[in-house]
């Protein structure tokens, strides 16, 4: 490589990025050599699994119900519009924890008489057993509780990316005989995801955050197995460096793969 092209690499990587990656590999080289620091590394990391599953089945479930809703607030069937505006303005004002305690104690419980009283006659007869609490897993409720709150952001974006099409094209979609449903499935939505891609990506990066409220609910995630071994071994400050590490790398290298799908995007806008 010569000079000139190693200048134009290293003009290219914002120095914010350099500085965290040094840490990041001081740290990760500092975690394998010293003792107590691996046996809490590799503690942890056996709660990525789940962390990353909690994550990604909530987010995916999350774009689809927002998707939904988002189409549903920018209808012109003004009672479904006002009865989504509701649901969403409900969810969007209350914390991520309350809809995740409010899932887990509340509505699970709930649920689980609804459907012994629909089912009772099988459930009478011995044909099937009956539901309780337990039938829904801690990691259950709170994939639930996450993709009830977050997909009222999401909807809120989808709206805001179909209101961002420009009303000229509808108009000529309807003069070239395109139906309404037409209309959003091959004008609108595409050019909607389109814009809307890189909040997309940031509300994932904001469900990986908030997959640890799991942790009050016991599933063993990152957050969880950090809580329990520094509990048991009183090393804090070790564990607690190793849980944000965890969530850092994960964090960081999305934030990065938004800001390159970013660019990638105006460069096609041009």
């Amino acid at each position: 490589m010569t000079k000139k092209s190693f200048r134009q690499v290293a003009g290219g990587i914002p120095w914010w990025l350099v500085i965290i990656s040094f840490l990041g590999l001081y740290f990760l080289v500092a975690a394998l050599v010293n003792e107590s620091y691996r046996s809490i590394f590799f503690a942890v990391a056996s709660g990525l699994i789940t962390t990353l599953l909690v994550a990604i089945v909530a987010y995916i479930l999350s774009i689809f119900f927002g998707l939904l809703l988002g189409l549903a607030r920018a209808s012109h069937i003004r009672w479904l519009k006002e009865l989504v505006t509701v649901y969403i303005e409900l969810v969007r004002g209350l914390p991520m924890l309350v809809i995740l305690y409010y899932i887990a104690f509340v509505a699970v419980p709930a649920i689980s008489s609804v459907l012994n009283a629909v089912f009772a006659p099988l459930i009478n007869a011995e044909i099937m057993e009956g539901f309780s609490p337990r039938s829904f897993s801690f990691a259950l409720r709170a994939i639930i509780a996450l993709v009830l709150g977050y997909s009222a952001f999401i909807a809120e974006i989808f709206r805001a990316g179909i209101e961002s099409v420009d009303k000229g094209q509808v108009e000529a979609a309807s003069a070239l005989g395109l139906t309404k449903t037409q209309t959003m499935i091959h004008i609108i939505l595409p050019q909607a995801t389109r814009n809307i891609l890189p909040a997309l990506a940031n509300e994932f990066i904001a469900v990986i955050k908030d997959s640890s409220l799991v942790s009050v609910l016991g599933v063993q995630d990152i957050t969880q197995i950090g809580k329990v071994y520094s509990s048991a071994t009183f090393l804090f400050f070790e564990t607690y460096n190793v849980v944000a590490f965890f969530y850092l790398c994960l964090t960081i290298s999305l934030s990065i793969a938004v800001r390159r799908l970013e660019r990638k995007l105006k460069k096609g806008k041009r």
